[in-house]
């Protein structure tokens, strides 16, 4: 997985809607409920790192509608989703969905809100929302809006998720406290793309430098790397000596040609759950399939498993809206 941003790349497709237009998703009957199968597998991942350890963050980036029951702002809460969920990642609700500093409109920001809203008054989630912008005015704009929405926010300098940015000198509300728990971060770096370093080491001293409570990042240094046991341990901790949660990102929604699990001959002849190329060396899956679901999740040889056995706190699930290209029929 290279980047996490898509927004800024695409064009805005229901720019100008009213989203309490959009209609509700609601499967045919017989069909295949894609949503509720992707519901169950973020819960089943969630189980199963419990079970590993008690303490196992789950938070699910993007797919917010699954939230709601309905796929509606209007709908009622689905529970047994979001208690499975510790925290729930989205990217520009404040800035950055028609462009880098720009301001989301308020349409997309009210829509947005409703559903992070939804998770966090209905279980024990910590809205996480990853905005864009580069001029210093809408960077602390950014932080204050999501403060005031009781949220916990990040303000990247750009879209591919690959620096820590300049400004603020130290994050928003930094402080001192050993964080133990998700409910008590305070703020949180997004660091996904490694090509910018040279080295793992390089990258793991420039995050030590850092006050983060949290911090995400890959599992693998360049996708396929493995950091020590040594270099986790550095990690843990901030500059100034409190120690800090690390969440490792997993694409649960799309199978990566340069990922430990990927096999060449998949190519010319593919499991029952590998579809088609989505470009990039990634390619869609049939998310619900018990082969996919088996790498991620289950075995000593997991996803899941490894990101716990390397010393992480927890999981940062990524194509959690997997599910959208299969409703379309694409």
């Amino acid at each position: 997985m290279k980047r996490l941003y898509t927004f800024l790349t695409l064009p805005l497709i229901l720019q100008g809607c009213d989203f309490d237009d959009v209609p509700n998703f609601l499967p045919e009957e017989g069909s295949t409920d894609y949503r509720q199968e992707m519901r169950d597998f973020v819960r089943d991942i969630g189980s199963y790192g419990r079970g590993l350890d008690s303490n196992f963050i789950v938070i699910a980036y993007g797919g917010i509608e699954l939230v709601s029951s309905s796929g509606s702002t209007s709908g009622s809460p689905d529970t047994s989703y979001i208690n499975a969920l510790n925290g729930i990642g989205q990217d520009a609700v404040f800035y950055g969905y028609d462009g880098i500093d720009q301001p989301t409109s308020s349409g997309r920001r009210e829509r947005l809100r409703s559903y992070l809203d939804m998770a966090r008054d209905n279980g024990n989630v910590v809205a996480m929302v990853t905005d864009f912008a580069i001029s210093q005015s809408k960077i602390d704009d950014s932080y204050a809006l999501n403060e005031d929405a009781g949220y916990i926010s990040f303000a990247a300098d750009n879209s591919e998720l690959d620096n820590i940015p300049e400004y603020p000198d130290q994050p928003f509300n930094y402080n001192r406290d050993d964080i133990e728990d998700i409910f008590e971060v305070n703020n949180f770096l997004v660091l996904t793309n490694t090509l910018n370093y040279s080295t793992r080491q390089e990258l793991v001293d420039d995050i030590s430098d850092t006050n983060y409570d949290l911090v995400v990042m890959d599992l693998f240094f360049k996708s396929q790397e493995a950091y020590t046991a040594e270099q986790i341990r550095q990690l843990r901790f901030k500059a100034d000596g409190g120690e800090r949660l690390l969440i490792a990102t997993v694409n649960i929604g799309e199978a990566e040609s340069d990922r430990f699990y990927w096999q060449s001959h998949w190519v010319s002849n593919p499991p029952e759950w590998l579809g088609e190329a989505t470009g990039g060396g990634d390619y869609r899956v049939n998310y619900w399939r018990q082969g996919w679901q088996d790498i991620i999740y289950g075995n000593s040889d997991s996803y899941i498993y490894r990101i716990e056995n390397a010393g992480f706190d927890g999981a940062y699930l990524l194509g959690v809206d997997a599910y959208e290209p299969f409703e379309d029929g694409e």
